[in-house]
C-alpha cells in the first residue's frame, strides 16, 4: 500500500510538472491580444497597421504605436486575396510591410503534436512505472530464496570488540570441548596429516539463557573466522522450496568465506523428526531439513566449515541430524553452579559500580538462575538504584531484585484487610517454621507478607549447596512444607482459604512424580508408569500413554493421596507442638511485614 501511494504521488507530481511546462510553452500566443479578421481589415483601411507577419494561418498585426494583436485567416487562402474579397484597395495593402514567417522546428513540432503530446508522455510514464514495479517484484522474488544470515567478521566486529572465551564465565567443560574446535579451524593440517577428520557439526544442548549463542560467537572470535548466524525459524516459509533455497545460499556463502562457522540457533524449529508434521512427510519444514542434511554430507574433507547449532529440545531432533558425520559432537551446557554464578556475576558487574555487595552471597541466593537471569538481575538492580538517584548499586538493591526476578514486582496497590493480613502471616509462618523444624528441608532466607506477582505473601527457602540428586526424605520434607500453610489456616481459623491453591498444585505434582517417575512408592515398587507422547511438530505434550491397567491406576491414585495425607498430618503435628514459635513469627510479620534469615534464626532460638 505504501509503494502504491508513493507511485501515485510520483505520477501526480510528474503530471502537474508536464502540464505546467506545456502551459508555459503555449503562453506566448495566449498573451497576445486577439483581433477578428473584420477588425483587421478595418484597421488596415484606417492606416492603423504598420506590419503584418504571416505564419501559417496566424496573422500577427503590428499597429503604428507598436502594439501587436493576432488574427486568423481561412486555411489555404492568401492574405491578398482575402483582403480583396473584403473590398480592401491594393494601395492600402502596399503601404503595409508583409512578412512571411516560417514556423520554427520547435513551434511546428508543438503545433503538430500539441493535442497528443501530454497523453503520450503520460502513457510513457505509466509504462515506466509499471516496468519498474515489475523489476522490483522480480528482484524481491529472486532475493526471497536467499538466506538472511547475519555475517560477523571477527577482524571487524560490529561493536568494536570481538567475543572470546574470556567473555564467557563458567561453562568450563563446554569451553574445553570447544577449544578443540578452535584448533581445528586454526590448524586443520595438523589433524589431516594424521588422518583425522575435522568434525562437521557441534550441537550445543542446554536450557534457555545458558550462553549457547555466546559460546558459538566466542569460538568464532578465538579462531578468527567469519561467523554466519541464523535462526532455525528463518529458514521456514509458507512457500514450498524457499527454506531449501535459503539453506543452499547460506552454505554457498560460507564456502566462499571458508574457514568459517555457520551457527543455527533453535535448531529444533527446523530439525524436528520427519514424518510427524501436520502436513505429512513432505511439508516445507522437512524439505528444509533434507537440504541441511544434504549440505552437511556434501562437504569435502578439507572444507574448513564447522556447523554449530543450539537447542534446548534435543529429544525432538531427527536421528539423521545426530548420527556421526553430521553433528559429531554434542556439548551439554548446564545451569551454572554457585561458583559459576559468582564468576558470571563478577563478569556482568565489571561495568557497574557496586558498593558493599557480597557477590558470593548473591550467588548462593540464586540457585537455578541461568547466565541470562543473572544479567537481568544486575540490570534490575541498576535500574532500582537509578530510580532512587543513587551513584552506586547496594547489596539491598541486588537482594530486592532477586525477589523481583523470582516472584515478580512488588504490588503496592494490592491492599489486604487486617483479617487477610493475619491469615497470610499465619500461612507464611507455618511454611517457615515447619521448614525450620525438618532437617531435610532447605533453610529459610526470607519471609514476607508483601504481595509480589500473584502471591499475597511468600517464603523463600534456598539450599545450602547445589544439588544434582535428591532423595526421598527431601521430597517428603518439601511436601510437608507445602501443605503447612493450609494446615495452620485450618487449625487457627477453623477454615481454609484459596491462598493455598498454588501450594496444593505443586504438592500434587510432586507426589505424582514420586509415584510415577521416581519409583519411590513402597507399595508399587521401583518402576515408572505412563509414557508421555508428544506432537513432535509442535513440541507439545498432548497425552500420556497408560502402560498399565485400571487396577494399577487406582493404586497410583491411592499412593498419591497417601503421600499427601501423610505430609499433611506431619505438618499438623509440627504446628501443634510449636505454636509458640509460630505466634512469635506472626507477631513480627504483622509489625514489620518482612523477616530476614538471621532474624528468623534468632526468633527460633528465643522460642525454644
Amino acid at each position: 500500500m505504501r509503494k502504491l501511494l508513493r507511485n501515485f504521488t510520483l505520477f501526480l507530481v510528474v503530471f502537474l510538472i508536464l502540464a505546467g511546462f506545456l502551459s508555459l510553452i503555449n503562453n506566448p500566443w495566449q498573451k497576445q491580444a486577439e483581433l477578428s479578421f473584420n477588425n483587421l481589415v478595418t484597421a488596415i483601411q484606417n492606416n492603423e497597421i504598420k506590419k503584418i507577419g504571416i505564419e501559417g494561418n496566424k496573422l500577427e498585426a503590428t499597429f503604428q504605436d507598436n502594439t501587436q494583436k493576432f488574427a486568423h485567416k481561412e486555411n489555404g487562402e492568401s492574405l491578398a486575396n482575402l483582403l480583396k474579397i473584403y473590398g480592401l484597395a491594393e494601395d492600402k495593402l502596399r503601404a503595409i510591410a508583409i512578412e512571411n514567417q516560417e514556423p520554427s522546428g520547435w513551434s511546428a513540432w508543438l503545433s503538430s503534436l500539441g493535442p497528443f503530446l501530454l497523453p503520450l508522455i503520460l502513457f510513457i510514464l505509466f509504462l515506466w512505472i509499471m516496468m519498474r514495479q515489475l523489476a522490483g517484484a522480480n528482484s524481491r522474488a529472486m532475493m526471497f530464496g536467499q538466506s538472511a544470515a547475519r555475517e560477523e567478521n571477527p577482524t571487524k566486529p560490529a561493536n568494536g570488540k570481538k567475543t572470546t572465551f574470556k567473555d564467557v564465565a563458567g561453562s568450563v567443560e563446554a569451553k574445553q570441548e570447544l577449544e578443540e574446535v578452535v584448533e581445528f579451524l586454526k590448524e586443520p593440517q595438523k589433524f589431516l596429516k594424521l588422518g583425522a577428520r575435522i568434525p562437521k557439526g557441534v550441537l550445543l544442548i542446554g536450557p534457555p539463557g545458558t550462553g549457547k549463542t555466546l559460546l558459538a560467537k566466542a569460538v568464532s572470535g578465538e579462531a578468527g573466522v567469519p561467523f554466519f548466524h541464523m535462526s532455525g525459524s528463518e529458514f521456514v516459509e509458507m512457500f514450498v522450496g524457499v527454506g531449501a533455497s535459503r539453506v543452499r545460499d547460506l552454505f554457498r556463502r560460507a564456502k566462499k568465506s571458508a574457514p568459517a562457522i555457520v551457527f543455527i540457533d533453535e535448531l529444533d524449529a527446523v530439525g524436528r523428526q520427519r514424518g510427524a508434521g501436520l502436513g505429512g512427510s513432505h511439508d516445507e519444514r522437512e524439505q528444509t531439513l533434507n537440504q541441511i542434511l544434504v549440505e552437511m554430507d556434501g562437504f569435502e574433507t578439507d572444507t574448513n566449515i564447522i556447523i554449530m547449532a543450539a537447542t534446548n529440545r534435543p529429544d525432538v531432533l531427527d536421528p539423521a541430524l545426530l548420527r556421526p558425520g553430521r553433528f559429531d559432537r554434542r556439548v551439554t551446557i548446564d545451569l551454572p553452579d554457585i561458583r559459576e554464578r559468582e564468576a558470571i556475576l563478577l563478569l556482568h558487574a565489571s561495568n557497574k559500580p557496586l558498593s558493599g555487595v557480597d557477590v558470593h552471597k548473591v550467588a548462593a541466593r540464586t540457585p537455578g538462575f541461568s547466565g541470562a537471569d543473572l544479567f537481568n538481575l544486575l540490570n534490575e538492580a541498576a535500574i532500582l538504584a537509578a530510580r532512587h538517584n543513587q551513584t552506586s548499586i547496594s547489596e539491598n538493591d541486588v537482594l530486592i531484585s532477586i525477589e523481583k526476578v523470582m516472584l515478580g514486582p512488588e504490588r503496592k496497590s494490592f491492599i489486604l484487610s487486617d483479617q487477610e493480613k493475619r491469615v497470610t502471616a499465619y500461612h507464611e509462618a507455618g511454611h517457615a517454621v515447619v521448614s525450620h523444624l525438618i532437617p531435610e528441608a532447605d533453610p529459610i532466607h526470607k519471609i514476607s507478607i508483601i504481595a509480589r506477582g500473584h502471591a499475597a505473601g511468600y517464603t523463600i527457602k534456598l539450599p545450602t549447596e547445589d544439588k544434582r540428586l535428591h532423595n526421598k526424605a527431601e521430597f517428603l520434607a518439601d511436601l510437608a512444607v507445602l501443605l503447612a500453610g493450609q494446615a495452620i489456616e485450618k487449625q487457627v481459623f477453623k477454615d481454609i482459604t484459596t491462598g493455598a491453591s498454588s501450594d496444593l498444585r505443586k504438592a500434587t505434582t510432586l507426589a505424582r512424580q514420586l509415584v510415577t517417575e521416581f519409583g519411590m512408592s513402597d507399595k508399587l515398587g521401583p518402576r515408572t508408569f505412563g509414557a508421555k507422547e508428544e506432537l513432535i511438530f509442535l513440541g507439545r505434550e498432548i497425552s500420556e500413554h497408560r502402560d498399565y491397567g485400571e487396577k494399577i491406576a487406582q493404586a497410583i491414585d491411592e499412593e498419591i493421596s497417601a503421600f499427601l495425607q501423610d505430609a499433611h498430618k506431619r505438618a499438623q503435628s509440627l504446628i501443634r507442638d510449636n505454636m509458640a514459635k509460630i505466634e512469635k513469627v506472626v507477631h513480627v510479620l504483622l509489625a514489620q511485614e518482612t523477616i530476614e534469615s538471621d532474624e528468623f534464626k534468632k526468633l527460633m532460638a528465643e522460642a525454644s
